[in-house]
């Protein structure tokens, strides 16, 4: 198995596959040779077949299973040369739920009972930004801007690099967390200061706090970033805009379908006004939206004074 192990995380590794997807393909494929007590390249498709069944005999997320099957499509056809017709064990098709959605008193009521000022930090940076647990664990002390007021996320999914935006309110949040804890490289160490927080310890911290401050929604850090985006459109602003802040190749239906319309604010009816130029135009002269913070539909960034 070691040679094959290897030469396995050598295929991943030559199309720059993420490390968690490698780690994610490698224990599938180790899982997968457990089962029969076998090395894998000797076993074949029909074994696939029957080890796949048993996700779904078990009633486990169809993410699960189209995991594992991803996995084992990687080995066979890449690393093993094996001929897997597209046609045959193909990915399933999961169910489409909405997400479970706090409110903004829920939110509240969670940050507030957070307890340690690091655990605050962590899950207001969630809230407030919008990044995946993945991406706030990668965060370095470095990324935060306080002069263009951003946060700089590296290698987001996709290995993606991206702006999001820092409140006024978040900057005072992680002020006071850095003066209590002063983190010299990762925003948020784990127990090595060399090494950054893991996901589990996160996932862990955001339980605790739910369960301390009474919350009967199920309550993760996926949910904050969630309520991130629900609660961006509720107040008015377009889904183009929140699929660029949560890193998105597109829009989801799930935030647009558990979104609560809200009465208009004054002057947020619309947040990207069309310009009265022509969309022939070469430039705006001056365009009226100009002074907007939001790009007009006509003409995008309006250049012209």
């Amino acid at each position: 198995m070691a040679p094959l192990r290897q030469r396995m995380i050598d295929d991943m590794r030559m199309p720059n596959l993420s490390t968690n997807t490698q780690d994610a393909y490698v224990r599938v494929v180790a899982m997968f040779a457990k089962h029969f007590h076998r090395s894998p390249d000797q076993l074949g498709l029909d074994h696939v077949r029957e080890y796949l069944l048993l996700p779904i005999r078990r009633k486990v997320a169809w993410s699960t299973y189209n995991v594992a099957r991803c996995a084992l499509h990687f080995f066979y056809r890449v690393t093993l040369k094996t001929d897997w017709s597209p046609g045959e064990i193909v990915c399933a098709k999961p169910p489409k739920r909405l997400p479970v959605i706090l409110s903004r008193f829920e939110v509240h009521r969670l940050l507030a009972g957070a307890g340690r000022i690091k655990t605050r930090a962590m899950l207001t940076t969630i809230y407030a930004t919008g990044v995946r647990v993945s991406e706030l664990v990668g965060l370095k002390v470095a990324d935060i801007d306080r002069q263009r007021m951003t946060i700089r996320v590296r290698e987001g999914k996709g290995r993606k690099d991206r702006y999001v935006m820092l409140s006024e309110k978040l900057l005072g949040v992680l002020r006071e967390y850095w003066c209590a804890h002063r983190p010299a490289d990762w925003l948020f160490p784990g127990d090595d200061p060399g090494q950054p927080l893991t996901r589990r310890a996160v996932l862990t911290s955001c339980r605790a706090a739910a369960e301390r401050v009474g919350l009967t929604k199920p309550v993760t850090p996926h949910t904050l970033r969630q309520a991130f985006a629900t609660h961006l459109l509720e107040d008015g602003v377009d889904l183009r805009t929140i699929q660029a802040l949560l890193g998105h190749r597109s829009t989801g239906t799930g935030i647009a379908q558990s979104a609560r319309p809200r009465p208009a604010r004054p002057g947020w009816s619309d947040r990207r006004p069309t310009c009265s130029q022509s969309s022939t135009s070469t430039s705006c002269s001056p365009c009226p939206t100009r002074s907007a913070r939001w790009p007009c539909r006509t003409h995008g960034w309006c250049t012209g004074r």
